[in-house]
């Protein structure tokens, strides 16, 4: 999850590029993903399934009750089309029961808004700073009323959090959970095998599939995620029904390669005038995307100087190409006071992640005047 907290990042991006069975090592069995993956494609969770071993995934729905992940019922659809099991998370905020509560409600009903199936596991995704400084007894409680008021709504429900918070801050019984604890090295550890999932890594790569950017994954220790069932791909319909799909739009940059013809429109509208074509193996550079009535648009700079906008698929649905986005490297200054917590607060981005992509733990010193990457 593209969370606050982790325990340690692992540093095996080589080796995470393996296709499964190619060494003894975690499994690749799950994946979580949220607004910082962008929306995800049939061809993603495809491509993830059938050369990793992916069979089940977790999006994030909701956080406190204020935030709705606008990426949550894409993601749910797409991977429903590709055949793999649907579940979600809740980042919570409670600190309170009363709290806890209304969290629960507020998670449980968007969840049914964005369409995730009955009996799927919602997850109450326990790493804030408001659960680190509450009393053991006090989180054990919330979580129980959280949990207790998703059940209402036909999901089930687990605790995700990190290695060092579990019976720490607070109880994650033994048979139950979904614990995070990175390894500098996996190789062929198995760890926490005795909860139901351990999420080992947030920076997989998903080579040789259309699967952008790096990805927590996690291994299941048994059926709980997936929900006993044998999962298998159904018939994608095309185009999909979207007339519900909001409109969206957010900053990205990358390239564009057309598997068939696209078509390439003046303004922004799906019925702008159509003034170019691109033909299947053709590719463009694009600045930023649009969803536009469930259409997805990729909006570039012509030689001519003018705006563009090329159509690149459906949301959720088929795809008419493959888009390879550009990780832009972002650099954060250290201030007199300053922490990784902080830090990452501040930007929005993983404390763990913050903490390795600059060579250190959570633990290091940092200077001010020091510059880190984010």
């Amino acid at each position: 999850m593209k969370k606050l907290n982790k325990l340690v990042v692992a540093t095996m991006a080589t080796f995470l590029m393996l296709p499964i069975g190619s060494v003894a090592a975690a499994r690749t069995d799950m994946v979580d993903v949220s607004n910082h993956n962008g929306y995800m494609y049939v061809s993603d969770w495809t491509g993830m399934r059938d050369k990793y071993g992916v069979k089940s995934m977790v999006t994030k729905i909701s956080e406190g009750t204020f935030y709705k992940d606008y990426t949550a019922a894409n993601n749910i659809a797409t991977a429903k089309q590709a055949g793999i099991y649907q579940n979600g998370y809740h980042f919570a905020r409670y600190k309170t029961a009363a709290q806890a509560e209304a969290e629960g409600s507020y998670a449980a009903s968007l969840a049914k808004q964005v369409g995730l199936p009955n009996n799927a596991v919602l997850v109450t995704d326990v790493e804030a700073t408001e659960q680190q400084y509450t009393p053991l007894t006090t989180n054990d409680y919330n979580n129980f009323i959280f949990m207790s008021t998703v059940q209402k709504y036909g999901y089930r429900t687990d605790i995700y959090t990190s290695g060092s918070w579990m019976n720490n801050i607070m109880t994650v019984k033994p048979g139950t959970g979904w614990i995070a604890s990175y390894p500098y090295v996996v190789g062929d550890k198995q760890w926490y095998t005795g909860n139901h999932a351990w999420q080992f890594s947030s920076t997989q790569n998903f080579a040789g599939t259309t699967a952008v950017g790096n990805f927590d994954v996690s291994q299941l220790n048994d059926e709980f995620y997936t929900g006993g069932q044998n999962t298998k791909p159904v018939n994608p319909v095309t185009p999909p029904d979207t007339s519900t799909v909001a409109n969206q739009d957010y900053a990205q940059i990358g390239t564009f390669k057309a598997f068939t013809t696209v078509n390439v429109r003046s303004g922004i509208g799906n019925n702008s005038p159509v003034v170019a074509t691109y033909a299947p193996g053709e590719s463009l550079n694009y600045n930023h995307i649009y969803i536009i009535d469930g259409v997805v648009k990729g909006r570039y700079t012509s030689y001519s100087g003018q705006q563009r906008y090329a159509s690149m698929g459906y949301i959720p649905g088929e795809n008419f190409g493959t888009r390879t986005a550009i990780t832009v490297s972002r650099h954060y200054k250290v201030h007199y006071g300053d922490s990784f917590w902080f830090i990452a607060n501040k930007l929005g981005v993983n404390m763990y992640t913050l903490a390795a992509n600059n060579g250190k733990s959570i633990n290091s010193m940092i200077y001010p005047g020091q510059t880190l990457t984010y």
